[in-house]
C-alpha cells in the first residue's frame, strides 16, 4: 500500500472492495448480474482530513490498512492502475472491522 499512486483530498478515502461472492451459500455459482455488491473493503489511502469553516483540519478516524464496512451504494467506482477502487467520504464508512 505504500506505493499507491493516488492521494485523496480532504475527508475522502480510497477503499479496495472485497471480491463479490462467486458461489451462494447453497453452492450455486452466481452470474455477474446476481452477485451482491460488496460492503466490506480495505482502506488503501486517506486524505488529510475534514477542514472546518475556521480552517482547522479534523483528522480522519480511519487509516490505510483498516478493514471497513460501508454502504452498499457508497462511493464512486474508479480504476487506478487497472485495479477497481471506491472513493468515498469518511462519513460513508459505518465502522472499522476489528
Amino acid at each position: 500500500m505504500a506505493d499507491f499512486k493516488f492521494k485523496p483530498l480532504g475527508d475522502r478515502v480510497v477503499v479496495k472492495p472485497m471480491a463479490a461472492e462467486e458461489v451462494s451459500r447453497g453452492g450455486i455459482i452466481l452470474p455477474d448480474t446476481a452477485k451482491e455488491k460488496p460492503i466490506e473493503g480495505t482502506v488503501v489511502a486517506i486524505g488529510a482530513g475534514k477542514i472546518t469553516e475556521e480552517g482547522k483540519v479534523i483528522a480522519l478516524n480511519v487509516k490505510a490498512g483498516d478493514k471497513v464496512l460501508y454502504g452498499k451504494y457508497s462511493g464512486t467506482e474508479v480504476k487506478i492502475d487497472g485495479e477497481e477502487y471506491l472513493i468515498m467520504r469518511e462519513s460513508d464508512i459505518y465502522g472499522i472491522i476489528a
